[in-house]
């Protein structure tokens, strides 16, 4: 009978003291099914300082769910002296039986109330894992929330220039993943603090007989410590080497999957070209990863060797020590279950100990990201546009180049576009004319000279103040998976619910005609993404992100290529009311199309990063220069 209830109750505390370094080691293998290229391992005092990393996490974790936080630390306290508890009163009730045995003496007369208290300690930790588990996923959830959000709205304010930096995009997508991934290491905070005073508790039981065994017990689980530790790192390292490599291998495929390339892929016969590179790329990533793996179980084997020799050595002398009467049976089976619970628990402390310093080394990225700030942002105090804009718009000596590069994309310009003026800009692919947009809506900042507006530098104006005055539409618009109405309605989100004004806009730009076309209208789910949608043609969605331009109603109007996507019947029919949709307004318009740009009351011809000619499409084809040469080349195409 005592046998039976010895290997009962050691199995019982292994489950509840030992299922954290279970899970330990769980989470470590993981999080090491990501490693893959390595690099020199970090010094212990760098492993350490990545533990700095930590705080501003717990900070994210205590706003986004502050009662689950101390909901679940009061759980896990509770949780944590369940086992010494447990082994305590059995102590007592497997001596009470064995005096009554072997002696004939009564049982005490609070024995019964012992056992219901043996079976409320064990119900009450079973319940508790249940509470856990609970707390556990909720808090998961919260965080998961908290920080998607949190780095969509911080990736939101960066400057343009940092998603054009191949560096900086592969930080920002590691950030990504690290935001959701390190839901781990919430949960491992919380187990560490489980199994430290788990363990210390049943160390204490321990200490209380032997000191010497608890010493012995720790020496032996030290060295699975360091080399879990080591491997770690070594994970990271991999892991930190391969983004590049992961990016591209993401980038294959969806190329080898999209709607928008499965046209070329077929005709041009691409798919086992992109599948070669993709099984290159995959099977170095394969190798590297097997080839830590290799390591970490012959290392490993080794490291699981002593702990198991710690444990079963110990439980060997406390046996020892009951043959020869040191000990009675009520004390073997509280220490036997001490020493399995204890040994667990050290193990998982040090493990997890571990795992938190190795999830801290993948928060660099994370925390890393927080901390980069906008360049481009308001001044304290900034000033508010102007409305209605008097004086134009000034460049004064402007040239830029981006960050580390420097060649000069733009060198010197000097131009003025006067309140409700049009301004053409033209030139062969290169030479600024997108830059110039940017610049003008301040995307980017010049590298040199300034950029007035009324007088006033565009750096002391309020940004989005500033950004509510301008409505843009690049070549490159975005298609959004939306309705209609959201689609247009994204121009001017205040105005996003007024139906009125999303159709006047949609009339003024023709996009009407395409809308009624659709099964629902304005409720018309646009693109191939979900369910319903329906999708356009190029010049169908062109016309919608005019209208959502339009609807901006703002007082400069940047079109970067509007008709790039339309025929020529639908870039008349624009054109025809091209007046009346800048009317009041300064325009700024970038094509290829001489028909277009002729319209406009000012020609601007880029070349070099300068301003070659300008002037209005007559005097500019009687001078016969750059912009009489590239219009009799179109010209001619039509003849």
């Amino acid at each position: 009978m005592v046998p039976r209830m010895l290997y009962r109750l050691c199995r019982m505390v292994r489950s509840s003291v030992g299922g954290g370094y279970l899970f330990g080691v769980k989470i470590a293998m993981d999080e090491k099914a990501q490693i893959q290229k390595s690099k020199p391992e970090a010094k212990w005092s760098e492993r350490l300082s990545a533990l700095r990393k930590i705080p501003p996490v717990l900070r994210m974790v205590w706003t986004c769910a502050p009662e689950v936080v101390v909901l679940g630390s009061l759980a896990r306290v509770v949780v944590s002296v369940v086992p010494v508890s447990l082994l305590w009163v059995t102590r007592i009730i497997i001596d009470a039986i064995d005096r009554h045995i072997w002696y004939h003496t009564a049982l005490p007369h609070m024995f019964w109330w012992l056992v219901a208290l043996e079976f409320a300690l064990a119900g009450l930790s079973a319940m508790l894992g249940r509470v856990l588990s609970y707390f556990d996923t909720v808090l998961a959830d919260k965080f998961t929330r908290h920080i998607s959000t949190r780095i969509m709205e911080h990736a939101s304010r960066l400057d343009l220039t940092r998603y054009e930096d191949p560096l900086f995009y592969d930080k920002m997508e590691r950030a990504r993943a690290q935001g959701t991934d390190r839901v781990m290491l919430v949960q491992m905070m919380g187990r560490l603090i489980q199994d430290f005073i788990g363990a210390v508790s049943l160390a204490i039981g321990i200490g209380f007989f032997s000191p010497w065994l608890l010493v012995f017990l720790i020496v032996c689980v030290v060295p699975a410590f360091l080399g879990e530790t080591h491997f770690a790192f070594l994970g990271y390292s991999l892991s930190f080497e391969q983004t590049p490599a992961r990016r591209q291998m993401e980038y294959l495929r969806i190329l080898g999957g999209s709607r928008e390339s499965a046209k070329e892929l077929k005709l041009f016969g691409l798919g086992p070209f992109l599948v070669g590179r993709y099984k290159v790329l995959s099977d170095e990533l394969h190798r590297q990863n097997v080839g830590l793996a290799r390591r970490k179980l012959i290392f490993g084997v080794f490291l699981t060797l002593l702990g198991t020799i710690g444990y079963y050595g110990g439980y060997g002398f406390v046996i020892y020590q009951t043959v020869i009467g040191a000990l009675t049976i009520g004390q073997l089976t509280f220490l036997a279950g001490a020493i399995a619970g204890a040994s667990a628990g050290i193990q998982a402390v040090f493990t997890t100990f571990s795992g938190i310093a190795d999830q801290a080394l993948f928060l660099t990225d994370l925390v890393d990201f927080f901390a980069v700030e906008p360049t481009i942002r308001s001044k304290p105090g900034a000033l508010v546009a102007p409305r209605p804009i008097r004086q134009g718009i000034e460049f004064k000596n402007v040239s830029f180049s981006y960050p580390g590069n420097r060649r000069k994309i733009l060198s010197g310009i000097n131009l003025r576009i006067e309140p409700q003026e049009r301004v053409a800009l033209v030139g062969e692919n290169g030479q600024g004319k997108t830059t110039v947009v940017k610049l003008l809506t301040r995307l980017y900042d010049p590298t040199e000279g300034q950029i007035l507006l009324d007088g006033v530098d565009l750096r002391e104006y309020n940004l989005e103040d500033l950004w509510k005055e301008i409505g843009v539409i690049f070549q490159d618009f975005v298609h959004y998976e939306m309705t209609v109405s959201e689609n247009i309605g994204v121009g001017r989100i205040e105005d996003a619910h007024n139906p009125f004004r999303i159709r006047a806009a949609a009339i003024k730009t023709f996009a009407e005609s395409v809308i009624q076309k659709l099964p629902k209208g304005y409720d018309q789910p646009l693109g191939c993404r979900f369910e319903g949608g329906v999708d356009l043609s190029g010049g169908e969605w062109q016309k919608i992100a005019l209208a959502r331009a339009y609807l901006r109603d703002a007082q400069l109007l940047v079109l970067d290529e509007p008709t790039a996507a339309l025929d020529a019947r639908a870039e008349n029919e624009v054109f025809e009311r091209f007046s009346e949709l800048t009317k009041g307004k300064m325009a700024l318009l970038i094509s290829h199309r001489f028909s277009t740009v002729r319209m406009a009351d000012r020609i601007l011809v880029l070349q070099k990063g300068g301003i070659a000619e300008q002037g209005q499409h007559d005097q500019l084809v009687k001078d016969g220069g750059l912009y009489a040469e590239m219009f009799e080349l179109q010209a001619a195409s039509y003849r």
